[in-house]
This record gives C-alpha cells, structure tokens and sequence, in this order.
C-alpha cells in the first residue's frame, strides 16, 4: 500500500488525542527512573554508615551507591532492550506494555514504603539494588515496545513520543530546585520524588488502555491486517475465484470434486479456469511472503546508520553528562547561587534544551534521513567532550580551566543538550520509515537496543574521562 495513499484515507485523529497519548506514554517510559535517581541524596544519607565512637566518627562500610547505581541500571538496560528485538514478537504487545507499567508501578509504591520504614542498611542497599534491575528491566521492555510502537504511525508521532521523554527530566530537574528551596528533610523530599511517578505510571497506563479504542489508532496499528485481507480479496476476485461473495465450487464451506469453474465472456471453460485459480494461489502466496515480517539481520541492514546515530550521539552526551559537568562550579562568590548552580545550570538547562531539541523535529527534519551529512554531524558533537572538560570541573589535576564564567559553561550546555535531543529524536523517527510498514515495530526495537548501547558505552567512558580532568 502507497504510504500516501495510505495517510489520504485515513481517519482524522481528533482532538489530536492519539497525539497527547503518545506524548504522556513517551513522559511515562523515562519519568519513573528520573526521579528514583533525583532521590540518589536521600539513598546516600540512608547508607551513610558513619559512627560517633569515644567522641570520634568512625567511617563505616562504603557501599559506593552512584556506581552501583549506574552498572545495574545500563545493564539490564541493554540486556533487555536486545532480548526484546528478538524475543517481543513471542509476547504479546499488551503483556509487555502494560504488564511492564503495573510492575514499575508496584516497585515504586514498594520503594515509597520504605521510605518510612526503618531496617538493617545492608537489607535496604540489597532492596535497593534490586529494586534498580527490575525498575530498568521492565522499562527497558517498556521503551522498546513503544518506540515499535509508535513506528507504525506517521513520523510526527515519534517525535512527539521523545519530547514527552524529554520532559521527564525537566520535571525531575524542576523537583529538585524545589526540593532544595524549600529545605525539606531526604525522607520528605524522597517521598514526593517516589510518589509522583507512581501517579504518573498510572496515568501513562490508563492513556495505553485508551490508544486501541480511538479510530485513528486502530487504522495505523492494525494497517498491515487490513491491508491483507483487501488485497486478498482483490486477487481471489480478479482470478474468479469470489463470485457474489462466495467460493466457486466451494459454496456454504462444501467443497465438490469438481475442479473450480469460471464463467468468461458466457462460457465455461475449464483450462482458463485453472490458469486464473493458479495465478490466484500464487499471487495470494506473494501476498502472504510480502508480509511476512524480515528477519532481526535484514532490518539491520536498512537501518545500520540511524543505529550508529543514537549510539555515537549517547556514547558522547552521557560521557560527560553528569560525570563531568555536575561537577562544575560557579565562578561567582554568592552563596545562594551556589546551592542552586547545579540543579540549574547542569540538569535544568541540560533538560529544558534536550527537550527542546525533541520538539523541534516535529516542525523541522533537517538533514533528511538519506542524507551523508547526517551522520557527520553527530559525528562532529564529539567536540563537546574537550569543550565540558575545559570548563570549571572542580577537582581538577590534569586540564586547564579555559572556561571559567558561568555563561560560558551554560551556553555550552544549551547547544550540546539541544544537538543531542534533535539528532537522537531524528534518529529513532527516521528508522522506522527506512523499512517496510510491517517491519516498523522490528526497526523501533532494534534502535532502542542501540540506544541503550549508547548510555551504557558514554556511561562507561564516564570514568576515565572524569579522571583525566
């Protein structure tokens, strides 16, 4: 079916409902995890093992939370992402969408409760982690079936997809500016930052519930069954094998042993009625092979460049975003602006431009997916690595400070958080229309895979790259 042809009769999606659907289930994926880790002080404080002794402090176990927490979140991350390019045509869509929502639901409420539950440290660390795997785990199963998803929609649905996730971490950066004006205590703040998601995981769940009950929804999503049947309909009919809605020789499910007959231009003839019945089978077995889904390898082969897009382009943002520009100090002498530095220039301004940058390819795709240029240009966003790095990151042992205002370091942020939003929400739209309509929901796994290939290699050049400053 001609994708034109195919937009020209579809339904009207109104009040652009399937449109807002798609924008809370893009918020709902990423808003959960933001905020557990916003929460990274309170997990500290709670794992701080540090004793008074004979008047002395005494420095308890060291659990080294942040980097727990970055290992068990990347990698069930990308173990899952990878099962799920294989494995999501065996379960169903409904089971990994909204089984995967209620479960992150219910670890959620579960780490809520123990914000006011005391227990033994080492019993809360393991809970923790643990809590961290299966939360990634099912979000990684979540994200990758929604961009499978979303792929089978006209490529302004993806767009809209990934700026909901991208204002997942402006929220969670907006809680955390409230969180420090207002004083309030770890557990406090830690509470709001657990109960939030739980609301918004319902709201995202209730929103898939209702995507299938729209008209628009249902024509894209089950175009590849419609288109079928049509078009089998047609070659049955064109070989004279549906006449008046019925089989020939094959009437109320009887079957005779007479071989199937056609009238043409009034008369009987048996050897041109076999000739048309053959074509028919056959055309209808071209049909059934057409849409038979291609396999893992094939997609690949047609979307091999956007892959390499989300990869090099989280490969370079997560780098040094936080590792390296959390770390950053003002320049100025004010108190106040140093409590708010961070959460503003680092986090808010990172989260505002990213999400900007997802909105934007919504009205501007530029340069097109069949473009060379394209991939240079995420190519060329590795200069952003030396440029953070000059910056006032404090400790430092190696590297000169070459940026020392704080506008410097903040107009660097905007232009290196708005590239990375805009090449990434290009990348994954571009990949589903690289390949067949029935091979969207395959590109859009497979492209999240690679997209958790990104996090977890700029994850973990984290760490030498923050040591060489």
């Amino acid at each position: 079916m001609d994708k034109k042809v195919a937009a020209r009769d579809a339904p009207v999606d109104r009040g652009y409902l399937v449109g807002i659907i798609f924008f809370i289930l893009g918020l709902g994926t990423l808003l959960p995890w933001n905020f557990f880790i916003t929460a990274s002080s309170y997990f500290e404080d709670r794992l701080n093992t540090t004793r008074l002794e004979n008047g002395t402090y005494v420095e308890g176990e060291k659990y080294y939370f942040k980097s727990w927490m970055t290992l068990l979140s990347q990698l069930p991350l990308l173990v899952f992402t990878l099962l799920n390019s294989f494995l999501y045509q065996r379960v169903s869509e409904g089971m990994r969408i909204a089984g995967s929502l209620i479960f992150i639901l219910l670890l959620f409420i579960l780490t809520a409760v123990l914000v006011v539950v005391r227990m033994e440290v080492d019993g809360f660390y393991s809970l923790t982690m643990a809590t961290i795997w299966f939360i990634n785990s099912f979000g990684a199963v979540l994200q990758g079936s929604l961009f499978g998803l979303v792929g089978q929609l006209p490529q302004k649905y993806s767009a809209i997809f990934m700026s909901g996730q991208g204002l997942a971490g402006t929220f969670a950066a907006i809680a955390m500016l409230i969180s420090i004006a207002s004083k309030a205590p770890p557990e406090v703040a830690a509470l709001g930052y657990f109960i939030t998601p739980c609301v918004g995981t319902l709201l995202t769940l209730f929103s898939y519930l209702l995507l299938y009950r729209l008209e628009f929804a249902q024509y894209y999503l089950n175009k590849n069954v419609k288109y079928e049947a049509g078009t089998t309909d047609e070659l049955l009919t064109e070989g004279g094998m549906l006449e008046n809605g019925k089989l020939n020789g094959h009437a109320n499910g009887s079957v005779t042993s007479e071989p199937p007959k056609v009238v043409i231009a009034g008369k009987c003839d048996e050897e041109r009625s076999s000739d048309h019945t053959k074509q028919a089978f056959l055309s209808l077995e071209q049909v059934e092979k057409s849409q038979a889904r291609s396999s893992v390898v094939q997609v690949f082969k047609k979307i091999w460049v956007m892959a390499f897009c989300v990869t090099f382009v989280f490969t370079v943002t997560l780098s040094v975003f936080p590792a390296v520009t959390a770390d950053v100090k003002t320049s100025a002498d004010s108190g106040n602006w140093k409590l708010y530095f961070t959460a503003v220039c680092c986090f808010l301004i990172f989260n505002i431009n990213d999400w900007l940058g997802r909105t934007i390819t919504t009205f501007i795709r530029w340069p097109k997916k069949e473009s060379k240029i394209f991939p240079l240009l995420v190519v060329c966003r590795v200069v952003f690595i030396p440029l953070l790095m000059l910056c006032n990151v404090q400790d430092r042992y190696y590297l000169p400070v070459f940026f020392h205002h704080d506008v410097a370091f903040c107009i660097i942020m905007a232009i290196f958080s708005f590239s990375s939003g805009y090449f990434v929400c290009l990348s994954m739209s571009y990949a589903p229309q690289l390949v067949e309509p029935k091979d969207s929901e395959t590109a859009g796994a497979l492209m999240t895979f690679f997209l958790a290939l990104g996090l977890s290699i700029g994850a973990a050049l984290s760490f030498p790259l923050r040591a060489l400053v």
